[in-house]
């Protein structure tokens, strides 16, 4: 028993650190949703930056549970109660076990109603410390019903309505009144002691108090947590599951991801985990969504002595106090085990956390997790805009980001619910199912478009309106809605706008087409708008179209891009999709809208010169390696046609007697130079460098050309000769140079060198032919 203690004692040691991570919490500040219907603006100009939660936190001090198991709701305790949402949130942290005797009472007050700010969080985190597990003249049963009422009455007691209000559990589930004298004769303390636990359930669901269990040893009674998690109140900040009150085991190897989640979950946040754990020094990378508009990065350093350094995902170190373009940040336990790095208004992508550490603090490894809550918005269309009954309508709801941006990534609304109805005079409200999956009416799954279809019924008529609930966890609700009015037979205008999907630089201009047909003996004016997007985006010209009576025909229409200053750091390197609606309404005939058509537009950055003309650059660089390579030929082939190797060189009398012979070799710059040796006893031909003469052969034709030092070139023919001195002529004997496709073939092994002829082995003696023909 010792030793299973005591592994329990060390998990629970070595958890704790990962427990801080619940800190996270203080990053977390938009737990308050908008309210369903709400247009939201751009976070940073109405919301403010951390919106305050209330909460309790109970912590089971009964003798049901383990002293380790105390160490680790301590632990948990003080971890949740740190969790800083906003220095105006509250918390309240008290114990409980059973008042069993006079003198005795069912709750510890440990921390009274504490403001989560600075100076606040250091008072919480001492006064948590006086938690401790009860002895026998203490009382050691377990009183939920009295948990549960102080948290409610510390939760409601001069608190707003308005802000949430959460109830953390912290217990094994076993529920021990038997020898609570306060629940009556012992034969019936367990039944009363349940009814009690329900009342005090059903005055915690009507004070709007959620109630979140967590489990703590070895195994605790989860079908109790359940009950209790149920009874308290469940409709959230979404009504989802995943932000629905429900029990969770507490593990000790996992006490900081599970604490995470739940506060995560409470608070309807988005809690998603970084890359593997690893010692510093190390660089982390973790996404944060473009839907985010507040958020946390949450780092468990292990170790004190580690320094943590944050950069944007344009590569940008970001300050840990103050503001950066457009986001502003503030760091929370910067020196302690655990660190926080609140965002609002977060650049989203790919951000690096970098940690650093002096020698003797590198063995505990690093984690790095992220925890944001954000705004959802949809655009709606109706279409056609104003159906005749019995017509079938197409309702399409796609996603944006608060700013307009059409999402990237499924995995950004992941867990999404879309709800919608149409009504309408003449008929009963419709449910329309609206989904992203590729069937039926949608035509693309996992675009972020979700589309239903619908027909009108053969009553309607007058006014419709379809709306659309868009509902994530972590993601404020977003309702929208389109009116429309059944149309009393032909219209006396009808439109179909063209407008193709595009990729653009800021500046640009989509140019559309407007068909057009007036039936009526009137004229009307149509007006133009671009909606379900930020002002200033996008922009639709003409505003304004008058047509004629009986035209019938086509207008152009153009969309332009708002210049690069309008999205800033937003536009990235990667561009975005703005996802708008572009609008026509007839305001002659009562303003009625006839074409509500979904406009999408990638916009990526203006390329620079390189990019802009990359092309005709790489052209030209293969152009000039082209001309390179041919010069470099047409220079090869020049020298060639020169190189004097292989030519044989004769020396004659004047009464034309072969005197003695000589190859030539390659030469240098093309000229083999040479000189003649003993010209009046015996002549012959040796190679000298910056000798008299030198020969090439001659590009134009057959034959050489001989060059004597301030003496000019002479043509040497094939066959013929050229007075060289006053006794000897020069001539050309056999071309002995290889044809072309056997020079320099490689001898196989083995092999001897092939004899010499006759002619040369003559000259062997007195030229050295084979130490010449290889000099250059």
């Amino acid at each position: 028993m010792e030793t299973v203690t005591g592994r329990r004692q060390a998990l629970w040691g070595g958890a704790r650190r990962a427990a801080v991570a619940v800190l996270a919490g203080a990053a977390l500040s938009g737990a308050l949703l908008a309210p369903p219907g709400h247009d939201p603006a751009p976070a940073a100009d109405t919301r403010p930056a951390f919106p305050a939660v209330n909460y309790a936190v109970a912590v089971d001090e009964s003798a049901s549970l383990a002293a380790a198991d105390m160490k680790a709701e301590k632990a948990a305790a003080a971890r949740i109660a740190l969790g800083d949402v906003s220095s105006q949130s509250h918390v309240t942290v008290f114990g409980f076990a059973a008042a069993e005797s006079d003198g005795q009472r069912a709750v510890d007050p440990v921390c009274p109603r504490t403001a989560l700010d600075a100076a606040g969080r250091d008072t919480v985190g001492a006064c948590v410390t006086k938690l401790r597990s009860r002895s026998r003249s203490q009382g050691t049963g377990t009183d939920f019903p009295s948990a549960i009422r102080q948290g409610v009455h510390d939760l409601t007691d001069g608190t707003d309505p308005s802000q949430p209000r959460v109830l953390f559990l912290l217990t094994d589930g076993y529920m021990d009144v038997g020898d609570s004298p306060k629940y009556g004769d012992p034969a019936h303390r367990d039944a009363e002691g349940d009814r009690q636990l329900g009342l005090a359930l059903k005055e915690a669901r009507n004070e709007h108090v959620q109630v979140w269990p967590l489990g703590f040893g070895d195994q605790p009674r989860m079908d109790e947590l359940r009950r209790m998690a149920a009874g308290g109140y469940q409709k959230g900040c979404v009504d989802l599951p995943s932000a629905t009150p429900g029990p969770r085991k507490v593990e000790p190897e996992a006490i900081g991801t599970t604490l995470e989640d739940i506060f995560a979950a409470a608070h309807c946040l988005r809690h998603e985990r970084g890359p593997a754990p690893a010692p510093p020094p190390s660089t982390q990378e973790i996404d944060i969504s473009p839907l985010a508009t507040v958020g946390s990065i949450v780092v468990d350093k292990g170790d004190p002595a580690v320094e943590i350094t944050y950069y944007d995902p344009k590569g940008q170190k970001v300050p840990t106090h103050g503001t950066y373009h457009k986001s502003s940040f503030e760091l929370a336990g910067g020196s302690g085990v655990v660190e926080a790095l609140k965002i609002v208004d977060p650049l989203p992508g790919r951000w690096k956390v970098k940690a650093e550490a002096p020698e003797g603090h590198r063995s505990l490894p690093v984690s790095v997790s992220v925890l944001w809550q954000g705004e959802l918005r949809g655009a709606i269309t109706m279409d056609p805009p104003s159906p005749q009954a019995g017509d079938e309508v197409t309702v399409t709801m796609r996603l944006q980001t608060r700013e307009g941006y059409q999402i990237k990534h499924p995995r950004d609304y992941a867990g999404l619910r879309v709800r919608s109805t149409l009504t309408g005079d003449g008929f009963a409200p419709l449910n329309l199912d609206l989904a992203d999956d590729g069937k039926a009416a949608d035509p693309t799954a996992s675009d972020g478009s979700f589309t239903g279809s619908a027909r009108v019924p053969k009553g309607a008529d007058g006014a419709l309106k379809v709306s659309a609930t868009l509902t994530a966890a972590g993601l404020s609700a977003d309702t929208r809605s389109e009116t429309g009015e059944v149309a009393p037979g032909q219209l006396p205008v009808t439109t179909s706008l063209d407008l193709p999907a595009a990729g653009v630089h800021p500046g640009d201009k989509v140019t559309g087409t407007l068909a057009v047909h007036n039936t009526s003996r009137a004229a009307h004016t149509l007006r133009l708008a671009v909606t379900d997007l930020q002002p200033g985006l996008l922009s639709v010209g003409p505003t304004r179209i008058t047509l004629a009576p009986g035209e019938s025909g086509t207008r152009k229409v153009t969309v332009e891009v708002a210049p690069a200053g309008v999205f800033g750091d937003r536009l990235g390197h990667d561009g975005l999709k703005l996802a708008g609606t572009v609008t026509v309404a007839d305001t002659t005939d009562h303003d009625r809208t006839l074409v509500r058509a979904p406009l999408s537009v990638r916009v990526t950055p203006r390329p620079g010169i390189w990019d802009q003309y990359k092309l005709y650059f790489l052209g030209a660089a293969a152009l000039l390696v082209a001309l390179a390579l041919v010069a470099a030929a047409w220079t090869r082939q020049r020298r060639r046609a020169r190189d004097p190797y292989g030519l044989t060189l004769q020396l004659v009398a004047e009464d034309g007697t072969l005197l003695a012979g000589h190859q030539a070799g390659h030469g240098h710059k093309q000229w083999y130079e040479f000189t003649v040796a003993e010209a009046h006893r015996s002549p012959r031909i040796e190679r000298r460098p910056q000798g008299p003469y030198a020969v090439q052969r001659n590009p134009k034709g057959g034959g050489a050309v001989l060059r004597r030092k301030g003496g000019g070139r002479t043509l040497i023919p094939v066959r013929g000769q050229v007075p060289l001195t006053e006794t000897l002529q020069l001539a050309l004997g056999e071309d002995r140079r290889p044809p072309k496709k056997q020079r320099n073939r490689p001898q196989p092994p083995g092999s001897r060198p092939a004899p010499p002829t006759a002619d040369s082995a003559g000259m062997s003696g007195t030229t050295g032919t084979g130490a010449y023909s290889s000099y250059e």
